[in-house]
């Protein structure tokens, strides 16, 4: 979950205001048996809280959960101007209204690729390419220096939902005398690139023509582009696509209302499913990461109102096991081999049938190559994606790389440093459970 401040001349601006799921207040890797875990956990805004009349505003990067999802929550902590572009803005309101905030927050729509004034700060969004429609990167200008805040990213350069990578962006940042990149850590021990959502489309679509019987795809509900891809599928296979899940069908409503969703694709009522033969469905449902309340599990038990999984039908997971859900994702394994399911496990495919989000070490070598900043800061990782990427970084000639840990102050100019544990972080539950 992120939750980042810069500060300048008496202020601060925060980017990113998001949640984790199902984990305890203490990190584990600080504490690896942190006690009781929670459904939702949000980082501990007190310290910003104190001083909010020096908070310029809240910049959303894009709509994923760990970047967005605590804004409903904490906002009226906060009580500043929320800027994003069209279709995070989307998946924010309606968070807004589902917590009775509709109409009361400041949530400025920004254009992709603007360049706007908040407080001390000039702020240009610049367009990247990663899972989710309009994700942005983001380049501070001050009297102090520029940095570069990647947020989350990867090189795409045969996307299936918006425009390919444009390396030509970021080698420009090269001519301008950088002073910091502030970058997205998560795959710095995955050596080579991450590939294209496209290629993951092809892979999809040869297990998928391959399967008899029904097809259920688990995956990211955010990913519209993977959504998309299986839209087609269905239609090349003769089948017909359902959405089980609420983020699901909440993603599928974003993505028509902003204009995301092309309008030949079919998504049939969910109801419908259980009427027609099997070999007809294909559904996508939540739950890849094992979630006792989600779609995938309730077929699993049979607890779905729709439809029964039965032996000869096949189940995809077109995901990875984030770290810390390998045990509930191997019960829920148990429980659909039990039923005589096919079970098709990304990491176990013949052909890829997942692509991540987030840049690998030849990615992160290639965007130092172009924009050589002075200083390097990795986040968005844990201790050891933290320190493989300032290695990435010092190897490709970055002079200063700073790790640190939550709390810890990065002093960027005039002259650089970091301070430990300046700032009392931790983390909140906001569903008490």
């Amino acid at each position: 979950m992120n939750l980042n401040l810069y500060g300048h001349d008496g202020q601060w601006l925060m980017v990113d205001c998001g949640v984790t799921f199902d984990e305890p207040l203490t990190p584990p890797y600080i504490e690896p048996n942190a006690g009781s875990r929670h459904h939702v956990v949000a980082p501990d805004p007190a310290f910003i809280v104190e001083q909010r009349d020096k908070l310029a505003g809240l910049i959303i990067t894009h709509g994923h959960e760990d970047h967005v999802g605590a804004v409903a929550a904490l906002w009226p902590r906060l009580r500043c101007p929320v800027y994003a572009t069209p279709f995070t803005a989307e998946i924010l309101q309606r968070k807004l209204g589902q917590a009775g905030l509709a109409g009361k927050v400041p949530v400025q729509v920004v254009q992709p690729d603007s360049t706007l004034t908040v407080g001390p700060f000039k702020l240009s969004w610049l367009a990247i390419t990663h899972s989710i429609p309009e994700p942005q990167a983001l380049l501070l200008t001050t009297s102090a220096g520029t940095v570069l805040h990647t947020a989350d990213w990867k090189i795409d350069a045969q996307p299936i939902s918006g425009k390919p990578f444009d390396a030509g962006l970021y080698r420009q940042l090269g001519e301008t005398n950088l002073l910091a990149l502030v970058g997205d850590s998560t795959n710095a021990v995955k050596p080579g690139f991450s590939i294209s959502e496209r290629i993951c489309a092809e892979g999809l679509n040869t297990v998928i023509k391959q399967s008899t019987g029904r097809v259920v795809v688990s995956c990211f509900g955010s990913n519209i582009a993977r959504l998309i891809s299986l839209a087609k599928i269905a239609q090349k296979t003769g089948r017909y696509l359902a959405l089980l899940g609420r983020s699901l069908e909440n993603m599928l409503g974003v993505a028509r209302k902003t204009g995301y969703w092309p309008d030949d694709l079919e998504v049939i009522e969910k109801a419908h499913i259980g009427y027609l033969p099997p070999e007809e469905v294909l559904v996508v449902a939540t739950g890849s990461q094992g979630e006792p309340r989600a779609a995938l599990n309730r077929m699993a038990i049979d607890a779905s109102p729709y439809f029964e999984l039965e032996a000869g039908d096949t189940v995809i997971f077109s995901s990875i096991v984030i770290p810390g859900n390998e045990k509930a994702v191997e019960r829920l394994l148990e429980k659909l081999h039990k039923k005589g399911v096919q079970v098709v496990l990304s990491e176990h495919s013949d052909v890829p049938i997942h692509a991540s989000g987030h840049p690998c070490v030849e990615e992160l070598k290639l965007m130092y190559q172009w924009t050589k900043p002075q200083i390097a800061i990795p986040v968005h990782g844990e201790p050891e994606h933290l320190e493989a990427h300032a290695t990435v970084a010092r190897e490709m000639g970055v002079k200063r790389t700073y790790v640190g840990r939550n709390g810890d102050l990065y002093l960027l100019a005039p002259q650089p440093g970091i301070r430990r544990s300046r700032v009392k972080t931790g983390r909140i539950a906001l569903d008490q459970s």
